[in-house]
């Protein structure tokens, strides 16, 4: 596969599903890539990437920003509340607000920086001990905090179980989305993206499939 495969994939879903063409932003999944991987990508025109790791982020990327114009980084894995100064720092978007002592942290260096990155709250639609997240039945409380604390978040994210259909999780999440009045849902990865743009998805968080696979070695 690759990023070309990738981008008409999506385009083919967003057809299939009667979306708009380009409604649907791909993140580029590139935690734990090497590098000439990630700058392929980059020099294909992609600008757009999601990394799970703070340290890694900022070791990496800015380099590739002062060579490469216009690139996003999305913060997608779970944040740490002390590294919530450098995250905002370094990141256009987070997909992973799920606690309120987060939202706390963030508010304060978004208050402190002047520097807003659009927010996704992560909610748990598997309702799953082991995994962060928000519950659903949380999620309207939890909003509202939010919003007192002046923060505005523009979006949900979600990571279904891993066995069993993500279908009803991808649902779920778009529903609490409509009922909380907000447009973003970051959901499905290279694995389900298609079916999670047929439910909706406005992101996708798509590694693998483009860059093949990681090597953790």
């Amino acid at each position: 596969m690759g990023l070309n495969d990738i981008k008409g994939r999506i385009a083919a879903a967003e057809q299939a599903a009667g979306r708009a063409p380009g409604s649907v932003t791909l993140i580029a999944v590139s935690k734990v890539q090497p590098p000439a991987r990630v700058e392929s990508v980059l020099m294909a025109g992609q600008r757009i990437f999601g990394e799970n790791y703070v340290q890694e982020a900022q070791g990496k990327w800015p380099d590739w920003q002062a060579r490469f114009d216009g690139v996003s980084l999305h913060m997608i894995g779970p944040l740490q509340s002390n590294k919530a100064k450098l995250a905002v720092q370094l990141f256009d978007a987070i997909h992973s607000l799920d606690r309120m002592s987060l939202a706390r942290k963030l508010a304060a260096q978004i208050a402190e920086q002047g520097r807003a990155p659009e927010l996704f709250v992560q909610v748990n639609t598997g309702d799953e001990p082991q995994k962060a997240g928000v519950l659903a039945d949380e999620l309207p409380g939890f909003l509202a905090s939010c919003r007192e604390m002046g923060l505005s978040p523009q979006g949900l994210m979600c990571i279904p179980p891993e066995s069993g259909d993500a279908v009803p999780h991808f649902r779920l999440l778009r529903q609490l989305a409509e009922d909380n009045g907000l447009p973003n849902l970051s959901m499905g990865m290279s694995a389900d993206f298609e079916t999670a743009i047929a439910e909706g998805a406005t992101h996708v968080r798509v590694g693998s499939a483009i860059f093949g696979a990681r090597d953790y070695g």
